[in-house]
């Protein structure tokens, strides 16, 4: 009897080769690498194997990589140093990788006289800009001089700013002895610069007017911005000094010190104006910041209490008459009162330092707010003696870039 058994069909799977898995490339892997925003992942994966470590380490892959993750908050720098945020605060890692590795003390950067030293009044992506203040005299008359320098803290990289040329103050009317009083900031890029470039706003005013320069890091000297005259901007009391300087929507503001008043310099139309302030501001500290749709708002802190307050700005029709109106009252941690201290906004947070309410319970403390959620998060302990303290975002020293580089210094000494 013929067999019935049929054929047996041999098996694809053992017919086939194994096939390898598939062999990511060097630009699948950078495009990977691209979104890891913490920056100790990203350490961990360049430590994996010697491609990752040279991929990862590559100028360009890290130019890329900083353009899309924004700088960390890394803590606060004064006169007397850095205070790195303290953990829980996510930053804290790399905040002490940069406090052991920067110098924060800036004596890498020349001094005008053995006498004077550099104080930070502005800090953007890394870089510091220093100022110092000091009068000499000429002619028989006390003139202030105003000497600043860009900085970069981790490579030690500095850049000295020549100083105002007299012609240039004489073109505004104005003369070093007349400047009754003077600042500096840096000017947001708004990311139309690349890497190495930066611009420096300065304002100088007298009993009379106030008059703005700016210098790019491209150029070697100031140039005039706009120059007015207090009455001209309706404040016809002698101005005694101007608040920190922010800036939104590309505009800047200052808040007139013992006043009710709000200077603003529109940086598209180069004018200057003022806006009136809530009641009872005088001696209040403000933080502007941006309210979306092109609107500006406000945190107000009036002396020492136990909360900020948020105001948005309203335009009234079409009289071009503005109002404000508060909107929230964001209380501080239960257990700390305001030292009075409010700055930014930087990286999309309000800075403030609190107190806390029973002595010998803790420690002062800088607390970082949120600007869209209003979140308050504590950054670290505030062991500064000074009030004056700055917000530092940065990078991990082996991410961050050289920001002052090839560039001639001028010298300012004379």
């Amino acid at each position: 009897m013929a067999s019935r058994a049929g054929l047996i069909l041999p098996c694809l799977e053992a017919t086939e080769p194994e096939r390898p898995p598939p062999v990511l490339t060097s630009d699948l892997h950078e495009e990977i690498f691209l979104r890891v925003a913490s920056p100790s992942d990203l350490a961990r994966a360049s430590a994996a194997c010697v491609s990752f470590r040279r991929l990862i380490g590559d100028p360009p892959f890290l130019r890329r990589h900083r353009s899309i993750h924004p700088p960390l908050l890394l803590g606060f720098i004064s006169s007397a140093g850095f205070q790195p945020a303290e953990a829980p605060h996510p930053s804290a890692a790399v905040a002490r990788a940069v406090a052991r590795a920067a110098d924060f003390s800036f004596d890498f950067v020349p001094r005008p006289t053995s006498s004077n030293h550099w104080h930070p009044c502005d800090a953007r992506g890394g870089l510091v800009l220093v100022d110092c203040r000091r009068f000499t005299e000429a002619d028989g008359k006390e003139r202030l001089s105003l000497d600043l320098a860009v900085c970069d803290p981790l490579s030690r990289r500095y850049l000295l700013l020549p100083p105002m040329a007299d012609d240039l103050l004489a073109s505004v009317e104005l003369q070093n002895q007349d400047m009754f009083n003077s600042g500096a900031s840096f000017v947001p890029s708004g990311g139309m610069e690349d890497e190495t470039s930066f611009s420096v706003m300065c304002w100088m005013h007298s009993e009379t007017k106030l008059v703005v320069f700016f210098f790019s890091s491209g150029s070697v000297h100031w140039t005039v911005g706009t120059s007015a005259t207090w009455d001209d901007l309706g404040l016809h009391e002698q101005v005694d000094s101007l608040g920190s300087c922010q800036c939104a929507y590309g505009c800047f503001y200052w808040k007139v010190d013992y006043t009710n008043r709000l200077l603003k310099l529109d940086m598209g139309t180069m004018e200057l104006c003022t806006y009136e302030l809530p009641p009872d501001h005088d001696d209040g500290d403000i933080v502007i910041v941006e309210a979306g749709e092109g609107q500006i708002a406000m945190f107000s802190q009036l002396g020492a209490g136990t909360s900020v307050e948020y105001y948005n700005l309203l335009q009234n029709g079409t009289d071009k008459s503005h109002e404000w109106h508060m909107k929230s009252t964001i209380p501080l941690p239960a257990q700390y009162t305001s030292e009075c201290y409010i700055r930014g906004p930087a990286g999309g947070y309000i800075f403030l330092a609190g107190t806390p309410k029973e002595q010998d319970v803790g420690d002062p403390a800088f607390f970082s707010l949120e600007i869209e959620s209003f979140k308050i998060e504590m950054v670290s302990r505030k062991t500064f003696p000074f009030r004056y303290a700055l917000p530092y975002f940065g990078f991990p020293p082996s991410m961050s870039p050289r920001r002052i580089q090839g560039y001639e210094v001028v010298s300012i000494l004379s």
